[in-house]
């Protein structure tokens, strides 16, 4: 069997930016532990599955390690795939997956993802928390992941973390963030739970930081950049309870996969 294989890198307008993801078309779903096995073959921080089903495409995302119920970039890049490369029509993708319905709109080279806002709750800093990211956060709040909030973008981007410590945290992923230098917020986001120590730039992610800062800073439209080593960049909007994501890819590579 051959299986199409795209490699786009998302949230940025350079190759070798922004955060990599695997796109695999499928006609119909393969079973469940081959597209685990792919995902940990091409070991990148997720692989989407899209296979169309009337007027809708569903997808599914897989980590070296397990399936996900929500992934920004691989969906962005499933977009940029199918409006790029597979002749998709029109200027509106919906998407169906465990996360409920999700748009994907293009206007020119920008992607806009519409996804479902989560208002983070206050809890206690859990003492592995401290150990793992190497300093105390000022706040500390919970949604889907736990979020890490600090003083400065220096403090954020500064961060050593000790993933074994995260590990053993009760939560996929740890989000830190902070007010930026040069944009409304910054973040970086650690998941070795689900076999990615340091995710490049994370949509999902902004569902928390998004109506987290939007409260703090008094605006629903803002700016942010993922300050990991290959850096991202996300034009967000709080629209309700929906968050938009806007941001660009970049194509790497397409080929097949034979099993």
């Amino acid at each position: 069997m051959k299986i199409p294989i795209y490699q786009a890198d998302a949230f940025t307008d350079r190759l070798f930016g922004g955060n990599p993801a695997a796109v695999c078309p499928l006609a119909s779903w393969l079973p469940d532990a081959t597209m685990q096995a792919i995902a940990l073959e091409n070991n990148l921080a997720e692989t989407a599955f899209l296979v169309p089903r009337g007027g809708v495409t569903e997808i599914r995302w897989f980590t070296p390690a397990l399936e996900i119920d929500l992934c920004g970039h691989a969906t962005l890049a499933s977009a940029h795939v199918l409006f790029r490369h597979l002749g998709y029509p029109g200027d509106e993708i919906v998407f169906s997956s465990k996360s409920g319905p999700l748009k994907a709109t293009r206007s020119g080279d920008l992607i806009t993802l519409d996804f479902p806002a989560t208002e983070p709750t206050p809890i206690a800093t859990p003492e592995a928390l401290v150990r793992g990211l190497g300093r105390a956060p000022v706040e500390t709040l919970r949604g889907r992941d736990i979020l890490a909030v600090f003083g400065s973008e220096a403090e954020v981007a500064g961060l050593k973390p000790d993933f074994a410590a995260i590990e053993t945290l009760d939560c996929i992923g740890v989000i830190a963030t902070a007010p930026g230098d040069a944009c409304d917020f910054v973040s970086r986001f650690f998941a070795p739970r689900a076999g990615v120590p340091e995710d490049p730039v994370t949509g999902s992610a902004h569902t928390l930081l998004v109506p987290f800062w939007a409260k703090r800073l008094g605006k629903t439209k803002l700016h942010a950049v993922q300050v990991s080593k290959r850096r991202g960049e996300l034009f967000c909007e709080l629209r309700g309870d929906r968050v938009l994501m806007g941001g660009r890819a970049v194509t790497y590579l397409k080929g097949e996969i034979e099993i």
